[in-house]
Parts: C-alpha cells; structure tokens; sequence
C-alpha cells in the first residue's frame, strides 16, 4: 500500500492550520531566520562598519549636550540648529524661507547646507531627545552608512568576494576625507546614497543595451533587446535617489556627476560598441530621470537660486580652498601614522580630502597595472587623474607655494553651479575610485591559486594601515542656560517671536544660535551664522551687516569698555528692537564682560529683570 501525502484535515493541527493561512507567526520568524542565516556575512560586515563608526565619535556619546567637536565646534553648533529647524517639518512649523534667523529678513535653507532630508527624518530624535543626540547618530551613522552601501554595491554589483569589497567599502567610509568632513559636514559624509546613485545608473545601462547578447562587468548575459520595463523603473529609482541627495547635500551629488561623467567617457572609449548600442536608450533613461526629479527638484531650485535670501553663486575663493599637490602623497593628521606638522598643508581639519598617502597610491597604481586592460579600471583611471587634477584649484600649489603653473580647474572655475563646489572636495571622489581598484585587485587575487593570493591581499592592508582613522577630538561645552532650558523664556518672549541674546551670534562666534537649538528653534535670532546675499552687490556672503545696536554690543563683549549713552544711542537701540521684530532682550550671567553688557543695557533700554540665570528687557 503506497503512502501518500497527508491532506489538510489528516494533518498535524498546526500544519493544518497553516495550510488554511490562519498561522502566520511562525512562517515569518521562520523567514525571518533563514534571511539573517543567509545575510550573517554582511550583517557582520555592518556591525563592524558601526562599531568603528562609533568608535571613532566615541567622544560625543558620554553627553552629547554636553560634549562638542573640538577641531571644528562652529559649524557643529550651525548644523545642530539646521536639525532643530528641520525638525519643525513634523509639527507643522517649516518653510524654506525660516525666520527662525537672521529676523527679519529669515534665511534660505535651500541656499545653505541645511540636510534637510536627515533633518525630516531624524525629527522623533531631534523633539525627543534634542539636536546635538541626532547630529550625534549621524556623524557617525554617515560613515557607517557610506561604508556598508560601498560594500554592498561592489560584493552584489561587481560580484566581488566579501574580504575585497568589505576593504573598498571602509576606505569609501572610512578614508582620511570622510573621516575629516566628520568634523561638523554632515552634507558631506552622507553619501550612502551614491552608491545606490551608481548601482541605479549602471542598471539603466545595462537595461539600455539592446543585445544582441549583452554582458556586464560580472560576466552576466541576458537576451537581445532593450528592457523597456526595467529602464524605466531604473529612471524612477534614479530620480528619486537624486531628488533625496538634494535634499541632502548638493555639492554630495554634483561631485558623483561629474566622476560618474568622465567615467562614462572612459568607458566609451575603449567599449565603442557599447556606446554606439547604448546611447539612445541610456539618454532617454536620464532624460526621464531628469524629468520626474524636475517635476519635485523645480521649485526649490528655483527658491535656492533665485527666492527670497537666495544666492546664485558660490562665495569660497577657489584659489584659497585648492589641494595642495603634495598633501596626496602625505598622510592625514586624523590617521594613526599622521603627524600634526602637514596640518599645514590644507585649509582646516575639515578638509583632508586628499593625504592619501604614498604607500596607497603606489599599491592603487599597482593594482591598476595587474588587473589588467579591463574596462573599468580604464575609466576608474582616468576619473581618477580628472578629478584629482581638478583639486589642485586654479593654479597649482606645492608644498605651501604657488608654482605659477595653472591647474585645470581654472578651465571650469567661474561656471554656474561648479563655482559652488570647493576645489579641494574633487579628490574626495578617489575613494572610491581608489577602492574600485583595490577591490578588484583583492578579489583578482583571491580567486587565483598562486603567490598573489596572499601578496595582494597583504599589500593593500599594508597600503591601508597608515591611513587606519584616530578618534575625533571633542571637548566639553557650557551647558545652555536655565534661562532656556528651563523653558523660563516663554516668560518674554512668544513662541515664533524673537529673543535678542547679547551678544548676537556671529559666523565666528555662533554660541547663540544654541539656545534656540535647545528649545527646537521655537523662537528666532536676529543676525546669525548662514549664507546669505549680503556681499557686495548682493553676492553670497556669510552671516550678515550688524545693526549699529549689535555693533555696539559686541564692541562692549570684546573689549570690556562701557561706551557713552546718550539719546541718540536709545533711540537707535529702540529703532533695532523694531526692525528685528524683538519681544526681548537677554543676558546671561557666562556672556563675556557681562557686567559691562548689563550696565550698558541698562542705559540703552532702562532697568532689567532677573529671570532665572538672565537679565532680561522687555522691548
């Protein structure tokens, strides 16, 4: 008698039970299993991308109120405010003209580095928990982030062994430029998302290509013909990611442009074919890619540009942020075989993009040449000369001096859009580019049975462990008043109104702008750290023109000396009140020469009124 399979109602009560779709608990934790048993590999390789992530921010996370950035606090004070700006979206309370700065005249988002997007998402945080936890998990996230999407791209993409993409994906992360724009640019280190940008363009690509039989870089084959479907979906995705990546950090997706550009070029050359096949498809995928993330990109583009406090050009001379030649070969300050002295070499600790240092370019050039004539080492090659040629600026720079001898940038320098993007941000592109090469060095070398197996493998670690990131400095930083963070300032001043803090915050000195970070920037400032069209001529220019009561405020803070008031002096003072809208003028007790300030003051708009740890005058 032969046996056969159980119906449903001879069945175990559970088997039974699934069959009929009323269990379902188990089927998903089983799921559930099995894809954390089929993804561990990766799922290790991102612990480990989060652990050195926060390790190296380790210094935030004791009290990240309480403890700041200390090679770069000014602009972490401006972002952590963008955060809490950002962070109104979800209460209803945003507009990209905010007038939470710079009252009256307010401050355009799309015209700064505001990461908006980050800003939205990381709201819960920021409401919950306050701007500097969120700045916080994303210092760190970013690196982890860029790491594990790099990581993913080459192992599922270029179909690379996990060891060789796992090294390209914490250089891409990791490299001394990531590691120093750590210092404050959360717009720069978020570049998880150019990986999916180049995974959504290749796939276009490789959509585009109508056969007869069509190969990519993994060997893969697929019948003649376009795939109509998948090239639109690879335009949708596309636009989106672009749209996201705005909304981010432009110059972020300007440099993966144009890397992505000569790239494409390189390629074409040697795969004449290729393009000859491609191209009509490919351009009409970016060009409805173009079109649906113009249909979202449009209006704030147009506000960046040209609305309200909006500039159309950059205001960083190009010639003051360039690479310096020699920093390529040197190694980072912020890299365990650095040294402080080639600090000089760069413009801040927030920009060493380049210091890649000798050891990694000569293993990276060396890996080029065993790889072989293979089409994408081509094109890593020549992205990797344009881009790294276009960060020596307009005229080359050599260990300190000016050689006379120009770069090429001062080709393109002066372009719109291009004028935007800092000359020295250019190399960051050899991250990746670098790590392209390594990865398919590494991964070259692991599938061959011989002596390159091992010597591979050991000469990019031994390339790699100079540049080995160091923790990044912090410091501890004053606590924010009880005045605010006692809520106590809803006693003079509404919530939307603007509270006058004295002194005014400043580019160089934006302290301030904490106190509106700490309440959600439920109040304004007037003045203030931000880009706005206040050069000459209405060019972009950082912060803005002190009202004369400002000036005299801050003359009184630096110098200790109480001016002579008199009536005119009141009468300007009450002038400014106005024209900043004032509900309230504030003083802390921790304000340099606070004495003098509040002697001052007192001439200038009568007795004050103690407030928790603040004098206070209503205006």
């Amino acid at each position: 008698m032969s046996s056969a399979a159980p119906t449903a109602p001879d069945a175990a009560p559970e088997q039974a039970f699934r069959l009929a779709g009323r269990v379902k608990s188990r089927p998903r934790a089983t799921r559930l299993l099995a894809a954390v048993s089929r993804h561990r590999a990766d799922l290790l390789v991102a612990l480990i991308c989060v652990m050195l992530a926060g390790w190296l921010t380790h210094g935030l996370w004791p009290d990240p109120s309480g403890r700041i950035l200390a090679l770069n606090p000014e602009d972490q004070t401006l972002y952590e405010w963008f955060l809490a700006v950002d962070a109104r979206a979800l209460l209803g309370d945003f507009n990209l003209l905010t007038d939470r700065l710079n009252a009256p005249d307010g401050v355009n988002l799309m015209a700064n580095t505001s990461v908006i997007a980050l800003g939205v998402v990381f709201a819960p945080v920021t409401l919950l928990l306050g701007a500097p936890v969120t700045f916080a998990l994303l210092a760190a996230g970013n690196l982890a982030g860029t790491a594990v999407a790099w990581y993913l791209l080459f192992h599922r993409t270029l179909r690379t062994r996990r060891f060789a993409a796992a090294l390209g994906g914490g250089l891409c992360g990791f490299g001394p430029g990531m590691v120093s724009q750590t210092n404050s640019h959360l717009h720069m280190t978020a570049q998880w998302l150019v990986p999916v940008i180049v995974w959504l363009v290749v796939r276009l690509l490789w959509a585009a290509d109508p056969g007869p039989v069509a190969h990519d870089e993994a060997g893969r084959t697929r019948p003649a013909g376009p795939d109509r479907r998948r090239m639109f979906t690879s335009a949708a995705g596309l636009a989106a990611a672009v749209t996201v990546q705005v909304f981010i950090g432009e110059e972020v997706l300007f440099l993966a442009a144009v890397t992505l550009l000569v790239m494409a070029i390189g390629y074409a050359v040697v795969d004449r074919d290729l393009a000859r096949r491609t191209l009509p498809g490919f351009a009409g995928g970016l060009a409805i890619a173009a079109g649906l993330a113009l249909l979202v990109l449009g209006y704030p583009l147009w506000f960046q540009f040209a609305g309200p406090q909006g500039v159309a050009d950059g205001m960083f001379t190009p010639a003051y942020f360039s690479a310096d030649l020699s920093s390529w070969w040197t190694v980072s300050p912020l890299s365990v075989a650095g040294g402080a002295e080639s600090a000089r070499l760069t413009t801040g600790p927030a920009e060493y993009n380049t210091f890649l240092g000798w050891p990694l370019l000569l293993v990276a050039v060396a890996c080029a040449i065993w790889v072989g004539r293979r089409r994408l080492v081509f094109a890593c090659v020549v992205a990797g000369l344009v881009m790294g040629a276009l960060s020596l600026g307009p005229e080359v720079v050599l260990g300190g001096t000016k050689t006379a001898l120009p770069g090429p940038y001062a080709l393109i320098g002066g372009l719109p859009v291009v004028d935007g993007a800092l000359p020295m941000r250019f190399a960051l592109a050899l991250l990746p580019i670098v790590a392209t090469l390594l990865v398919l060095a590494v991964d070259r070398a692991l599938r061959s049975t011989g002596r390159a197996r091992r010597l591979v493998p050991l000469a990019v670690g031994a390339a790699l462990l100079p540049i080995f990131p160091t923790p990044l400095p912090t410091a501890e930083r004053p606590a924010v008043p009880e005045f605010i963070s006692g809520g106590h300032w809803r006693q003079c001043v509404r919530p939307g109104g603007v509270l006058v803090p004295v002194p005014l915050p400043t580019p160089k000195e934006p302290w301030p702008m904490r106190w509106p970070t700490a309440a959600n920037a439920a109040f304004g400032l007037p003045e203030g750290f931000f880009i706005g069209p206040y050069g000459r001529g209405g060019t972009a220019a950082m912060g803005t023109y002190k009202q004369p009561t400002s000036a005299l405020l801050a003359d009184v803070a630096r110098r200790g000396d109480q001016p002579a008031i008199g009536d005119e002096q009141r009468r300007q003072a009450a002038r400014d009140a106005d024209f900043w809208g004032a509900s309230c003028v504030a003083l802390t007790d921790d304000a340099p020469h606070a004495d003098s300030l509040r002697a001052t003051l007192e001439q200038l708009y009568g007795p004050a009124t103690r407030l928790a740890d603040a004098w206070i005058w209503r205006v």
